[in-house]
C-alpha cells in the first residue's frame, strides 16, 4: 500500500525541520509513501525550505500557489494530486502526530473509507478558543448537519474510494469537513490528545475563524434564510399585537395612543429585520454567482517532483509549471463528476 500525506503550508518556516524528521521518523520503516506540500502562498521563506527539501528527496512534492488561496483550497490540490491507497490529509505544525498515521492505516485496513481522529484535549489553546470551538460543532451538528464529528478537524486518512468521490464536489466555497460527512463514507473515531504547537503562531486569526465559520454553515445548510423568515414573521407578529393594543388603549382604555417614539422604534427594528433578510438573501446570491463564474479553485504555479505534465486535467484548477509556461485549459466541471 502506497501512502499519501498531504499537508498544506502558509508561513511555517520555523517548524518545517522539524516535520521532515518527525515524517521520517514515522513514515520511512512502514510505508511505501510520498509527501505533498501545498505551498499556500507563503512569504516567509516556506517556499525555498520546501523545493530545498524535495529536490533532495524524491518523496517529498510540493505544490506552490500562485498566491494565498486558503486552507481548503490547498487541501482540494493535495487531494488532486495524490497518488497513494490511503491519502492522509494534517497540518505543519505538528498538533496532528505523524506518529499516528501507522494506526490510521491499521484501522483503514479493517475496511473503513475514512478514520477521523477525535480531540480529547487541546493543549496550549486558549480558554476562548476551546469555548468557540465547542460552539461551534455544537451549532454544525445540531442546526446543519448531525453527521459530522464534534471536535474532528482536517486530520483525517481517506481510502482511494474516498479521495474520488471528494475530487468531484468542486465547489468554491469549501468545507472539508462538510463534504466528507455529506459523502456518508463509513467511518471510524481514532481518540487522541492533541499537543501544542512546536514553533510558530496559528495562522486562524479571530476574524479568519468567524469566517470559516460563517462559509462552513452557509454552504452546507440554509438555516440563516430559514432564520430571517422566523424573525421577520416574529417582529409582524409583534407589530399586529403592537397595533391591536393601540385599538385597546384607544377605545377601550381612553387612554392617548404612543407617539413618535413608538412609531419609531417599531420602524427600527422593522427595517433592522428588513435589511438582516435582504442581507441574507445577498449572500447567498453570492455564492451563485461566484460558482456561476466558473473560476478556477487554485492555481499552481510552480511544483517540485509532481509530473503535472502526467496528470489528468482537474477540474476547476490551473496547473503552470517551470517546464510549461502555457496555461491548462480547465477541464469541464464534468470531468471529475462519479
Amino acid at each position: 500500500m502506497k501512502l499519501s500525506i498531504i499537508i498544506p503550508v502558509y508561513n511555517e518556516r520555523e517548524v518545517l525541520p522539524a516535520l521532515f524528521v518527525a515524517l521520517r521518523h514515522s513514515l520511512e520503516k512502514d510505508f511505501d509513501y510520498e509527501v505533498i506540500f501545498v505551498d499556500d502562498g507563503s512569504t516567509d521563506g516556506s517556499s525555498d525550505i520546501l523545493r530545498r527539501a524535495a529536490r533532495e528527496d524524491s518523496r517529498l512534492k510540493s505544490l506552490h500557489f500562485s498566491r494565498n488561496f486558503g486552507h481548503q483550497a490547498a487541501i482540494t490540490a493535495g487531494l488532486d494530486f495524490a497518488s497513494g491507497d490511503a491519502i492522509a490529509v494534517m497540518d505543519a505544525d505538528l498538533q496532528d502526530p505523524p506518529e499516528l498515521l501507522p494506526q490510521m492505516v491499521a484501522l483503514l485496513n479493517e475496511g473503513y473509507d475514512v478514520v477521523s481522529p477525535q480531540r480529547l484535549t487541546r493543549e496550549g489553546e486558549s480558554f476562548f478558543k476551546l469555548y468557540t470551538a465547542k460552539t461551534f460543532y455544537w451549532i454544525m451538528r445540531k442546526l446543519v448537519d448531525s453527521r459530522i464529528q464534534d471536535e474532528v478537524g482536517d486530520f483525517r486518512l481517506f481510502s482511494r474510494k474516498a479521495v474520488t468521490a471528494i475530487r468531484g464536489l468542486r465547489e468554491q466555497h469549501r468545507f472539508m469537513r462538510g463534504m466528507v460527512a455529506w459523502l456518508g463514507f463509513r467511518e471510524v473515531i481514532l481518540p487522541y490528545h492533541r499537543k501544542p504547537r512546536l514553533a510558530g503562531k496559528p495562522k486562524y486569526s479571530l476574524l479568519k475563524m468567524f469566517r470559516f465559520a460563517w462559509t462552513a454553515i452557509t454552504s452546507f445548510s440554509a438555516l440563516p434564510l430559514r432564520l430571517s423568515v422566523f424573525f421577520g414573521f416574529l417582529v409582524a407578529a409583534c407589530g399586529v399585537a403592537f397595533g391591536l393594543y393601540s385599538i385597546y388603549a384607544e377605545y377601550v382604555l381612553k387612554a392617548n395612543v404612543p407617539g413618535w417614539t413608538s412609531l419609531a422604534c417599531m420602524n427600527i427594528v422593522f427595517s433592522g429585520v428588513t435589511l438582516v433578510a435582504v442581507g441574507l438573501v445577498g449572500e447567498y446570491v453570492a455564492h451563485i454567482y461566484e460558482e456561476a463564474k466558473g473560476r478556477p479553485l487554485y492555481v499552481v504555479s510552480d511544483s517540485v517532483n509532481v509530473k503535472v505534465t502526467q496528470q489528468p486535467q482537474i477540474a476547476d484548477a490551473v496547473i503552470l509549471t517551470s517546464e510549461n509556461e502555457n496555461m491548462y485549459e480547465p477541464a469541464k466541471r464534468t470531468a471529475h463528476r462519479v
